[in-house]
């Protein structure tokens, strides 16, 4: 799994550390991180410049000299560059500044990347450089608005000479973890954020989910009916009219390409924003396309097939669960969707779908049909109960933040009863006889209390959040004890 740590800080607004000091210290305390890159490697004395005149090349037909204003001074650049126009801002690399790769290699750059000199090009003075967004080390996965084979034009409100790096969200490094199946939660942003906290003990601060909604019901909306609960415990949907496709924000853009996720429109975003965020899984469906906007939850029979959003025709069995509408099998449940419900560009009325689906049926459905995706991933590791209420939630909340469509007023929430918080006896003499140590009961309930492991003490028990599906017993607390008191003590 791979996150910016410019996300992590989002949920832990004051940790403070070198890349180094994040790779141990989280190494050290369990969350093992495999290795980081830097976004901004290589890239050195890059501002943002406005093109205020061009004006032909006097001896070379594809070539151009521009005067551009860098903030504190107005230099001349001459490009080949086909793209750029008086009055466009865009990076540049001062005379003796760095960039990451250049546009005209077929292959990698250097590993330290190209220095830039001024020099002439053609006989007429060139003082520094206009980059290209694979000269800045990046691509158009992560910046799907620039010209693979051009300069990368910036916003029209940046600041002339300010810090082009810091605009273009790149003075970021991107972590990779090695997660242990055991530990779902950290198949999740919000759970590595919550793992960070402890380590450098700070304050976990995830995102306050509200939702406004309009006054409508959703239930006059769509219906939904589960028919298999013992592979579908938990359902949720959400209603969202007035749909306004369009590209997600940049902070959007950034975060889940540097997650590995190929930014598509502010709706596909949204719903993986969550997945990554949440660790949950979401899929949306066109309203319009579901037949007398009813869903059902069921067994497909065998033998039957069905086409998924990428074009292939599927074969299923008796042990395959379908989401199905009244006439309709519209997606396989935790896997894919189906291309006959599939979002495009004409969509104006959409249903949001997080679920509990079961695991074990997920992964064995994902190997007979030949098809494993990201969700089904996650659903094979284990879903918390409670986690698809408050992703959907959230995925609404961006919607209405984004400006994305008309959140339709309530949710449908069908599920099998919800089972109480697991409590594990509090022993701190078990646990220093385990470890080989001498802890003090308050210092161990102040070390879980950061982990919200809270504490009953009526009854003497430790309240497990729901979150924490590897904690079963008492060994557990003293491992989690150990991890934070220090294995290096």
């Amino acid at each position: 799994m791979n996150t910016a740590l410019s996300w992590i800080k989002a949920y832990v607004p004051k940790l403070e550390c070198t890349d180094q000091e994040y790779f141990d210290k989280m190494t050290l305390t369990g969350t093992k991180v495999e290795g980081y890159e830097r976004l901004d490697k290589n890239l050195e004395k890059i501002v943002v410049g406005e093109i205020l005149k061009i004006e032909k090349h006097p001896d070379a037909d594809k070539l151009i000299v521009c005067q551009v204003d860098v903030g504190d001074s107005k230099i001349q650049i001459v490009t080949g560059a086909p793209n750029v126009k008086e009055g466009d801002k865009v990076p540049v690399v001062l005379d003796g500044g760095r960039v990451a790769a250049s546009a005209h290699d077929d292959g990698p750059g250097p590993e330290n990347g190209i220095k830039i000199k001024a020099g002439k090009l053609r006989g007429v003075e060139s003082f520094g450089m206009m980059c290209s967004i694979d000269e800045l080390g990046s691509s158009t996965e992560f910046y799907p608005d620039a010209d693979p084979d051009g300069i990368y034009i910036l916003p029209k409100d940046a600041k002339v000479g300010a810090d082009a790096i810091e605009l273009l969200g790149l003075h970021d490094t991107v972590f990779e973890y090695e997660i242990t199946s055991n530990r779902v939660d950290c198949y999740s942003v919000l759970g590595i954020a919550r793992e960070a906290a402890v380590t450098f003990g700070k304050e976990f601060v995830p995102p306050v989910v509200s939702v406004k909604g309009n006054n409508e019901n959703v239930n006059d909306y769509v219906a939904v009916r589960v028919e298999a609960p013992d592979l579908c415990p938990r359902y949720c949907a959400r209603v969202v009219k007035n749909i306004k496709l369009g590209p997600s924000p940049a902070w959007m853009q950034r975060r889940l390409a540097a997650s590995g996720i190929r930014p598509i429109n502010n709706l596909v975003d949204i719903t993986n924003y969550v997945m990554e965020e949440y660790g949950q899984p979401m899929h949306a469906f066109d309203y319009d396309l579901i037949k007398d906007h009813k869903i059902i939850v069921k067994r497909a029979n065998d033998g039957d097939e069905f086409t998924t959003l990428d074009g292939q025709v599927r074969k299923l069995d008796k042990d395959v669960l379908m989401i199905c509408d009244a006439e309709k099998q519209i997606g396989i449940a935790g896997i894919m969707g189906g291309e006959n419900s599939k979002i495009t560009d004409d969509v104006k009325t959409m249903v949001f779908e997080a679920a509990v689906f079961d695991g074990t049926n997920i992964r064995k459905s994902a190997k007979r049909i030949g098809l494993r995706t990201d969700a089904s991933g996650k659903f094979e590791k284990g879903i918390d109960i409670r986690n698809p209420l408050e992703a959907i939630n959230r995925a609404c909340q961006l919607i209405e933040a984004l400006g994305a469509g008309e959140v339709v007023g309530g949710v449908i929430d069908v599920h099998e009863p919800i089972p109480a918080l697991r409590e594990i006896p509090f022993e701190p003499d078990y646990y220093n006889s385990l470890l080989g140590t001498n802890i003090s009961s308050d210092e161990m309930l102040n070390i879980l209390r950061q982990l919200e492991i809270t504490y009953n003490k009526d009854l003497n028990k430790l309240v497990i959040p729901s979150f924490r599906q590897d904690l079963v017993g008492k060994a557990d607390i003293a491992e989690e004890v150990a991890r934070f008191y220090g294995y290096d003590k």
